[in-house]
């Protein structure tokens, strides 16, 4: 099971959002470089970076950070505001080993396929952000019609491999994660998924790893928060 510490970055800052809303917004530093450089230190080899502006609809790029951090000899997991092919390949370019979709594919499905032979099924995750039971899109103020499992089916039908998983009722609030709804997930569309949202304490951590159907957990505000430290994931997980 990867673990990727989360790197949210708002006008150059490192912050978390509450519940995706971005007026409930924490400040934990200024340098995402820096932040990376420590994740790497921990024993990290991924980092998941979100671009919250692209994520909120703003143009704003931060591919040079991208390619920064992808030089530190880190993987890197690229989210938000990849609204076209166009701005996955300039995150290809700068160094991401993978880029996450969510309101193109979850908008415009037929392109799955597309995505998946533009760029290889490795590279590719779909974002599968639930709240209320269905998928939201466009940095979870809007709702599609979808739920999680049936947009899930639909995608790997068209060769998507990878899926994030976000329970956003949960994320940031350090509640725990929701366990059951991602491991169904992973069992009821065979996606490698990545649990995301409301990771609060090591157990959730030995939980997930313990469905084994979980290929990976994101990581953000407990970490920011200092609920435990990095190492302290490494050593749950032995």
């Amino acid at each position: 099971m990867i673990i990727y510490p989360a790197i949210d970055i708002r006008q150059g800052r490192v912050v978390r959002l509450l519940y995706g809303d971005p007026n409930l917004e924490s400040v934990y530093g200024y340098d995402p470089v820096a932040m990376a450089k420590k994740w790497q230190a921990a024993g990290a080899e991924w980092v998941h970076i979100v671009n919250l502006d692209g994520t909120l609809g703003a143009e704003t790029t931060i591919f040079d950070t991208v390619r920064q951090i992808a030089d530190l000899g880190l993987s890197v997991q690229f989210a938000g505001g990849l609204r076209n092919f166009d701005a996955a390949q300039q995150a290809i370019d700068a160094g991401a080993e993978r880029v996450v979709f969510g309101t193109l594919l979850v908008k415009q499905p037929e392109l799955a396929a597309d995505a998946v032979q533009k760029f290889g099924a490795e590279r590719v995750v779909v974002a599968l952000d639930a709240k209320g039971g269905q998928v939201a899109t466009h940095g979870w103020q809007e709702k599609s019609t979808w739920s999680p499992i049936e947009l899930g089916q639909r995608l790997a039908a068209d060769g998507i491999r990878h899926a994030l998983y976000t329970d956003v009722d949960k994320d940031g609030d350090l509640s725990g994660v929701n366990v059951e709804s991602t491991a169904a997930l992973a069992d009821a569309t065979g996606l490698q998924v990545i649990a995301s949202g409301g990771v609060a304490k090591l157990e959730d951590i030995r939980v997930l790893k313990a469905t084994g159907k979980i290929a990976g957990v994101i990581i953000g505000r407990a970490l920011y928060a200092g609920v435990f430290s990095l190492e302290e994931v490494f050593e749950a997980l032995k």
